[in-house]
């Protein structure tokens, strides 16, 4: 038996046994469906392969997406708005660093000296996830889900024949809200 601590929404500490290891992101995403997680955000934040972010699960990590009134689509974890961030390739002769998608914040003078990071100037910021390189990995994706690139292309509709239109899926309530 397995024991995986969370905190609450409310920073309450909670343990929860999990059967087995391979239980183990299933227990996570249905508890970070509630907006726990299972501790503080690393030094220049997780570190997933770039190919995952697209489909990533955020609720392996206590974190959900969240598209603002001005239809800016962010990433709220523990009360704070990530937003997406598209780096470029570097190759120098003192750095070669593959395409990256980070999402990251500003700092604020309540977040402790390892997760602040500098930029040019005096701005600091805090990074949630960085995804680069690295080969994909399927455990992080949403389940059922498929990369962008993997999905089939419909099949064009045979000529002459009206084919019916699909309704869109109504979006989910949770999902209005504002998330604090």
């Amino acid at each position: 038996m397995l024991h995986i601590e969370f905190i609450t929404d409310l920073g309450a500490r909670v343990t929860v046994d999990v059967e087995s290891a391979d239980k183990l992101l299933d227990v996570q995403r249905q508890y970070g469906r509630l907006g726990w997680t299972t501790g503080d955000i690393p030094s220049g934040g997780y570190q997933f392969p770039f190919d995952n972010e697209p489909d990533f699960d955020w609720n392996l990590i206590g974190a959900r997406k969240w598209t603002s009134p001005d239809g800016e689509e962010l990433i709220i974890h523990r009360g704070h708005a990530y937003r997406r961030r598209e780096l470029e390739a570097v190759d120098s002769r003192k750095m070669k660093l593959p395409a990256a998608v980070k999402y990251s914040r500003g700092a604020k003078n309540t977040d402790p000296d390892h997760v602040r990071e500098k930029a040019d100037g005096e701005f600091e910021y805090v990074t949630l996830a960085i995804f680069r390189g690295g080969k994909r990995q399927e455990r992080y994706a949403i389940p059922g889900s498929r990369p962008a690139a993997a999905s089939p292309r419909p099949a064009p509709a045979p000529a002459g024949r009206a084919q019916p239109q699909a309704r869109p899926a109504p979006a989910a309530v949770a999902d209005e809200e504002t998330p604090f």
